[in-house]
């Protein structure tokens, strides 16, 4: 069974510890991710120390039998206090986080050094990577041992349980919420493992077997430490899914806004200043275009100005007038109109023929009070836009002295 679970729970614990790494790149100062990128780390290294076969090459580089048992165990122990320190660095002040992560860190380094040595006392003369615990539960040495590990286990698990869940109550953030409430039911099912092993420690004092429970133990000890690590990625998780999307969301209204900027950027070359980068090599270096939105949202408007003298009346009532009859009303209505305006203006910039009382766009008194409004409001006006047919728009827009392309 435990060749089983252990590779699916590395599979899990490895793959959060490598996105963790790279983000400790740029925020190697934030405790709290270091603390839960080690978290992962460790628990890694316990779940590939305990695979059977890595086990035995543990043990022959040693060359002490079982020496694969509290390397393991070990790395659990870390990984309990590293739990419970995440935990402090999001609900404390971070001196109070600081000190509680060193005292639990100490009482860590305490239990290893003290399992270490109960375990030197041992006489492991056979290789049990199967059922180690069974097989020396005899032991008064290992029953030490093994009750240490166990209560030092158990004691975190019901503190994980208890603090997750009630902070889970206080936080408004949904995704936090749900991975503290998965890391209380996850630290609950562990318990399970804890609660096997001492049987069986008690078992070999009182003369009776618990073997048949063995892989109930595995099962309850790897699906709850799962569940924890799921958990506590959860909230990181949530937070990458939001900046993926953001980067879709502004890499698509990049690309929507093209077609108006370049009939603006021809008209007026020289409201690009820069030169943008081709949008797909963005995307193949997985780089953001939010600089690059900005500064095509910022020329889109300037070129509205550069055309205001060129702004019919008659064409803003007759666009409204055919707008409406098309059934748009609202923020709608003033983007479509809008869209018509420029296409209009654009030709009389052709035609050099400018308007001696020009027309007021139709969104220049519209409510736009966030830059995710103005966005918004230009992918409609772009939605509705079609450039005119004219010499000047019917050039490349690449042969521009800008030198603007997409």
């Amino acid at each position: 069974m435990k060749d089983i679970l252990h590779p699916l729970c590395l599979a899990i614990a490895g793959t959060g510890f490598l996105l963790l790494l790279r983000d400790l790149g740029k925020h190697r100062r934030n405790p709290a991710l270091v603390a839960l990128a080690f978290t992962y780390g460790f628990s890694a290294l316990s779940y590939v120390t305990s695979i059977t076969w890595v086990w035995v090459r543990i043990d022959g580089f040693f060359g002490i039998t079982n020496v694969a048992v509290p390397i393991a165990q070990g790395c659990v122990v870390l990984v309990l206090a590293l739990q419970a320190s995440v935990l402090a660095h999001w609900s404390m002040p971070v001196e109070t986080a600081r000190r509680r992560t060193r005292h639990l860190l100490i009482a860590a380094g305490v239990v290893i050094a003290a399992m270490a040595v109960l375990f030197t006392l041992l006489t492991p003369t056979a290789q049990r990577p199967a059922d180690f615990s069974l097989y020396y539960a005899h032991d008064p040495y290992f029953q030490a041992y093994l009750l240490l590990y166990m209560v030092a286990y158990s004691v975190a698990e019901v503190y994980l349980a208890w603090s997750c869940w009630k902070y889970a109550r206080t936080t408004s953030n949904r995704s936090i919420s749900t991975g503290l409430r998965l890391v209380a039911i996850g630290a609950t099912i562990t318990l399970g493992y804890s609660g096997i092993r001492m049987a069986g420690v008690f078992g070999g004092m009182l003369d009776f077997s618990v073997k048949g429970l063995d892989p109930y133990a595995w099962i309850c000890g790897d699906v709850g430490a799962t569940l924890t690590q799921i958990g506590y990625f959860l909230p990181t998780l949530a937070l990458r899914l939001s900046s993926l999307r953001n980067w879709i969301n502004t890499h698509l209204t990049y690309r929507r806004l093209r077609h108006l900027w370049a009939a603006l950027t021809q008209a007026n070359p020289g409201i690009a200043l820069l030169q943008p980068d081709r949008q797909h090599e963005a995307i193949l270096q997985g780089r953001s275009v939010n600089f690059p939105l900005l500064r095509r949202s910022t020329e889109i408007r300037h070129g509205q100005k550069l055309l205001r003298r060129y702004l019919d009346p008659a064409v803003l009532i007759e666009s409204e007038a055919r707008r409406q009859r098309e059934g748009l009303t609202g923020d709608e209505l003033a983007a479509a109109v809008t869209a018509d305006q420029i296409s209009a203006a654009l030709v009389r910039l052709a035609e050099d023929t400018a308007v001696d009382a020009p027309a007021d766009y139709a969104d220049s008194n519209l409510s736009l009070p966030a830059y995710e409004d103005e966005l918004h409001h230009l992918e409609r006006v772009a939605e509705f836009f079609t450039a005119p047919r004219t010499e000047a728009t019917a050039t490349d827009p690449t042969s521009t002295t800008s030198g603007a392309r997409t």
